[in-house]
């Protein structure tokens, strides 16, 4: 097989897996955020209750999220080093500032808010998790200002055979980041919404005893989700607009595209400067589970009076559709990145010329390696939310009261 569709392949995985724990990260903490704060203003148990469970769904996507991160952050180097070489100045600056963030201070807010139950004023607790709410967005947001350099490269000249930065401001006004950034992130709401409506949903069909907290749970997800697609919808067509105007090869072969390729032909000779037809394909089945998703405000008049649970088929109706935003985020994904083919750093460096120069066995044997990795952290992580989320909200390990001396840490519940 070709080196370069293996690097391809690699990145495409490892990115697609690690993108799914950014958008449960994103979407749980500003969930978290509002359910602390709640509990903080109120006083309510009840909210406690809430953070603490969704608290440790929260921190088991998290920690296992950051190591995937890590095994992608890798690829840059090892399979990628023209692209490092090449634009390494401008577009490590971002990613440089994400990893600052993200690896330090997100990573320091969180460890302080998960041992700082019971050792720290309610007040500095919750202002720990606003911390990693806000830190969690700003990794977003720096990572997004690095993938729109790629898909328009901007403030930057090239001396020597290297880009070089020149503007520093011009990354962050760059047309294809505001948009997008937006949709990134009412995608990971919408994650997030549909997550916790899911499992509210499995544990109202199992009649568990917390059915108030479910409940309220429930309502949270889904209104959270119905407000999210819309925010999707509305960010995501605004994106056409600038994104035409910036790349005109992604969306068609009108009379722009054709000056365009016209130009790149000149300078870097004749090629294929169409992007491959999966680019579409992700595009429409996205934009198609975008509008199935908006059927969720559909649901909101079942709350009233709790028809939605009394019904039951509604809840089973939550459940099946949980799979579909995480599809919808990798479509996204697809359609954004395979769309800027055949560049790396769109009508700067081709994907070609970017590439490192290894033999197959050596790309395939990462290839594989890389996956297996990346796949086993991705089920671990299903499962180990799948078993907390089971086990209910009656008393998770995070948040729990210190025993009293004397007393067990963790008391066995009597028998009936």
């Amino acid at each position: 097989m070709d080196t370069l569709l293996l690097a391809r392949l690699q990145f495409a995985t490892t990115t697609s897996i690690h993108f799914l724990f950014v958008v449960v990260t994103l979407g749980l903490v500003t969930l978290l955020v509002g359910m602390q704060t709640a509990w903080v203003l109120t006083g309510n148990a009840k909210w406690e209750r809430l953070t603490r469970f969704w608290g440790q769904l929260y921190v088991i996507n998290y920690v296992l999220g950051i190591a995937t991160g890590i095994v992608m952050e890798f690829q840059f180097g090892l399979n990628w080093s023209g692209l490092s070489r090449y634009v390494g100045n401008v577009f490590g600056a971002p990613l440089a500032i994400e990893t600052l963030v993200a690896f330090f201070l997100e990573s320091t807010f969180l460890g302080m808010w998960i041992f700082g139950w019971h050792r720290l004023r309610k007040g500095v607790h919750l202002a720990l998790l606003w911390g990693v709410a806000l830190t969690a967005y700003a990794s977003a947001f720096w990572i997004m200002v690095a993938n729109s350099w790629l898909q328009h490269p901007v403030g930057y000249e090239v001396r020597d055979g290297i880009a070089h930065l020149t503007d520093f401001g011009a990354l962050l006004t760059n047309p294809s980041l505001g948009m997008a950034f937006g949709h990134v992130v009412s995608a990971a709401l919408l994650v997030g919404g549909m997550l916790m409506a899911a499992v509210s949903a499995w544990h109202l069909i199992r009649r568990t005893p917390d059915f108030a907290l479910f409940r309220t749970s429930l309502r949270i997800g889904l209104v959270t989700a119905a407000l999210a697609i819309t925010m999707v919808q509305g960010f995501g067509f605004a994106q056409f607009g600038p994104v035409g105007e910036v790349q005109p090869t992604k969306f068609g072969q009108g009379p722009e595209a054709q000056a365009v390729i016209a130009d790149w032909t000149t300078r870097f000779g004749p090629g294929d400067y169409t992007p491959p037809v999966l680019a579409s394909v992700g595009l429409g089945f996205m934009i198609l589970i975008g509008f199935t998703l908006g059927c969720v405000w559909l649901l909101l008049p079942l709350l009233y009076r709790d028809w939605i649970i009394r019904l039951r088929f509604p809840l089973w109706l939550i459940l099946l559709a949980v799979p579909l935003p995480f599809i919808a985020v990798i479509l996204g994904w697809i359609a954004r990145e395979v769309g800027r083919q055949p560049w790396v750093a769109y009508g700067l460096l081709p994907t070609g010329q970017a590439v490192s120069p290894v033999g197959t066995p050596v790309m395939l044997a990462s290839l594989i390696g890389f996956s297996l990795l990346l796949g086993t952290l991705a089920v671990t992580n299903w499962v180990l939310l799948a078993r907390h989320a089971g086990r209910g909200a009656a008393d998770p390990a995070l948040g729990r009261p210190p025993a009293a001396p004397g007393e067990p840490a963790h008391p066995e519940p009597a028998l009936a």
